[in-house]
């Protein structure tokens, strides 16, 4: 909690207190707690044992001290020929380090996912903005109604649509436009479409959010001025929706990072996701220590820019009170 937040909960009545203090027991009850959980086996190593990692300390009653038994290896495995595996992946090369190329892959997949989502989210929110009042509801939950069903439902029925014996290529291959069945399943093409697809939602609405409250009198007054609407836009709306666009890229890029079903089941062997390798780790080889190291490391690449960001978004909302 940062002096800004911790002055308004300082100075706040008790109810407003308690709403306040709510949001940070439940990330320190549902976030901190099991990080530092996850923090402390990642220092362990594997055991043969229940649970399957070893202490972190040891108590000598003879002695009477306390034994330190902290491992760094894990962490060095994760970051085993660091240069050599970046001048790889830069390269084109996929390199010896299977760590590095699943935190890039995963990284380079949600960057993906996330700048197409905008490509094509921002447009639909700002169509369902600018509509009829009476009509943005039911647009709105046009865009909602894929989550009334099952996911992994979802992802199934898009295997039934990409795959070479699909519903896709079965019909293009009835009319005559294609000789041989298109290649549009278990690859980058199918994993980027469905993950697209998946978040797309999680982009929309937080665009609308921002989008349905800008008034229309800026641009009339810009429009009175002389101003294209094609400036008018790069000048004022878009501007002034930076907020719904920083919230809805970091809903689609922070659960894109991590996703699991989608790379596992339409990603193919070539779009190792960081996702699938934690499993493998926890499930397959039975070793907590690394997989711990694993994702202590994916979490801290996904916290430190979001908490840069918020300070900086706190500093401007410090320096905009000061002004006022």
């Amino acid at each position: 909690m940062n002096w800004f937040h911790f002055n308004r909960l300082k100075n706040a009545r008790p109810n407003q207190g308690l709403v306040v203090a709510v949001p940070y027991v439940w990330l320190l009850v549902l976030f901190l707690v099991p990080f530092i959980i996850v923090l402390k086996i990642s220092f362990a190593e594997q055991a043969i044992a229940i649970p399957p990692y070893t202490p972190l300390y040891t108590v000598d009653g003879d002695m009477n001290r306390i034994n330190l038994l902290i491992s760094y290896q894990n962490y060095t495995d994760i970051f085993y020929d660091f240069f050599g595996s970046l001048k790889h992946m830069f390269t084109g090369g996929r390199g010896d380090n299977i760590y590095l190329l699943t935190y890039w892959l995963s990284i380079k997949t949600a960057l993906s996912t996330t700048v197409i989502c905008l490509l094509l989210g921002y447009p639909i929110a700002y169509a369902i903005s600018r509509a009829p009042e009476s009509w943005r509801n039911g647009l709105l939950l046009a865009i909602m109604l894929p989550f009334w069903t099952s996911f992994l439902l979802r992802v199934y029925a898009w295997m039934s649509l990409l795959g070479h014996n699909g519903i896709i290529n079965n019909y293009l291959l009835k009319w005559g436009i294609i000789g041989t069945p298109i290649d549009m399943f278990y690859n980058a093409f199918s994993l980027n479409l469905v993950m697209v697809y998946a978040y797309l939602p999680f982009m929309v609405l937080p665009l609308y959010t921002q989008l349905v409250k800008l008034d229309n009198r800026l641009l009339e007054a810009a429009a009175d001025l002389g101003a294209h609407p094609i400036k008018a836009f790069l000048t004022i709306t878009l501007p002034l929706s930076k907020t719904g666009i920083i919230a809805g890229s970091m809903l689609v890029f922070i659960p894109a990072v991590g996703e699991f079903v989608i790379p596992e089941l339409v990603g193919g062997p070539e779009n190792l996701m960081i996702g699938k390798v934690l499993w493998q780790a926890f499930f397959d080889q039975n070793n907590w220590p690394l997989a711990s190291a694993v994702a202590v490391i994916m979490v801290l690449l996904l916290v430190i820019p979001i908490a840069l960001f918020h300070r900086y978004e706190t500093r401007e909302i410090e320096e905009g009170a000061n002004r006022a």
